[in-house]
This record gives structure tokens, C-alpha cells and sequence, in this order.
């Protein structure tokens, strides 16, 4: 299935404010990191996977998430050769060993080493929303689809949606997801690289996300015989986070 999707990271001049905004809006938990200004999320959903919120000195924002790798450096300098920039070389930290690059359109993805710390984190038990999608949208859906298959090692499967392709991933005997799945494409003028969270009502949650200060981007849209409704906002810093309900 290639390099699995561990972490998920959205980031804020104000962590604080954006703790607070995905834990009213979700009922995820929140806690701060002795020492740094980044704060863990629990999302409290029993799958998917947690992730992390940090606090930008240049009041920039942007989502992303990790993919996991034993070699990390290695993998760094493959995705750097096939035409992304190096925004944070890979790092050891006391917590994570990590790094982050942009790719051809800009759009922020990490890499984190397995085994090393928070990013592989199984959320608690609970009935919140769980994240178990991610999703790059680049301004060219062929292009966007080859960097990540060659990076990561991905393999797809055509969604019937023209310009969007699925990223297989494993479930166990009780269906649960042991690698989260995703969609690699190019949508309409949309460039992000993000994560979705399972939700009962997608309209229900852009109004509550609405009324807390967030920003609907699109939705719901109704995904054609798949029983499937999506939906995205922008959170007060701007980032990007997706909704999807499905009744099957």
C-alpha cells in the first residue's frame, strides 16, 4: 500500500484559539506540549488518526499531514530530486523526527520517522468524528497523481470522478482502517493538501464550524451513487479541513 498517512497537522499564528475552535467544533482533546507551542489532538474517535496543531512566528497558516518512513532522509531527498523544495529538513527532535516539504504547486506534506514518537498515536476510545481521509489537490491531477505514487509508493484506483484518483488502503477483520485512505486530484482552481473528518451531518458541521468563526468552502456536495455527501471550511487561521458523511 506504500508509505501510510500517520499524523494529521494544522497550524496558526494563535495555537491556543485553534485548540479551542477543533475542540468545540469536534469534541477532540487538546493538550499542550510542555516547552513548545504546539498542542496534540486526541480525536477521542476509537480510529482513524490523531494529530497535532502548531503556532507559526510569521502568522502564516497551513494544514498538512505526515506520511511515515523508516528512512526518512532518504525519502526527502527523492521528493527534492523529483522537483519538491525542502521547507524543514529532517529533524530530531526530543519528541519526533520529522521534516516538511512543499510540492510543485506549493502545497505542504511532512515526513515523519515511524516508531519516534506522538505521530503514530491511535486516537482513544470515543464516538467523535474520526480523520480517515486525506487529500492533495494540485493544479495539474495527472502530475499530482505521479509525484505522490512515485514518492510514497502509492497505488490508486480510478473513482469514476474525471481528474480524481483513490489511494487503495487496508482494513482489518473489523473493518477499521489500518491505513487511511485519500484522493489525489486537481479541483477546479482548489489547491490544498488536507484531511477529512467523518461526520453525521456535513451541513450541520459547516454551520457549526460557521458559527465558530470558520469559513465554508464548498458543500455539501452529493458524490453520485455513492450515498456520500462532502464538504469543506477554512478554520479562523485559514486552513483548509474536510467533512464527509456517508450512509452506508
Amino acid at each position: 500500500m506504500g508509505d501510510p498517512v500517520v499524523h494529521f497537522e494544522l497550524n496558526g499564528p494563535d495555537g491556543e484559539a485553534l485548540a479551542t475552535f477543533y475542540s468545540s467544533l469536534f469534541g477532540w482533546g487538546t493538550s499542550k506540549v510542555e516547552g513548545f507551542d504546539y498542542w496534540l489532538i486526541d480525536t477521542r474517535s476509537g480510529q482513524g488518526i490523531n494529530g497535532g496543531i502548531g503556532q507559526t512566528e510569521d502568522g502564516g497558516a497551513f494544514a498538512t499531514f505526515y506520511v511515515q518512513s523508516d528512512q526518512p532522509e532518504a525519502l526527502m531527498e527523492k521528493a527534492e530530486k523529483a522537483g519538491a523544495t525542502v521547507i524543514t529538513p529532517i529533524t530530531e527532535t526530543p519528541m519526533v523526527t520529522f521534516g516538511l516539504f512543499s510540492d510543485t504547486d506549493g502545497l505542504v506534506v511532512g515526513i515523519v520517522k515511524g516508531g519516534t514518537g506522538q505521530e503514530g498515536t491511535a486516537p482513544s476510545a470515543g464516538d467523535n468524528p474520526p480523520v480517515d481521509w486525506f487529500e492533495v489537490l494540485g493544479t495539474d491531477a495527472q502530475r499530482t497523481q505521479g509525484f505522490y505514487r512515485d514518492l510514497f509508493g502509492w497505488e490508486t484506483d480510478d473513482s469514476g470522478i474525471p481528474g480524481y484518483a483513490l489511494v487503495q488502503h487496508e482494513h482489518d477483520e473489523q473493518g477499521r482502517g489500518i491505513q487511511i485512505g485519500g484522493g489525489l486530484g486537481a479541483g477546479d482552481g482548489t489547491t490544498w493538501a488536507t484531511v477529512y473528518a467523518n461526520v453525521p451531518d456535513v451541513e450541520a458541521t459547516l454551520q457549526k464550524a460557521e458559527s465558530l468563526g470558520g469559513k465554508r468552502a464548498y458543500g455539501p456536495n452529493e458524490i453520485e451513487g455513492q450515498n456520500m455527501k462532502t464538504g469543506a471550511f477554512h478554520d479562523p487561521a485559514g486552513n483548509p479541513f474536510g467533512l464527509y458523511s456517508s450512509s452506508r
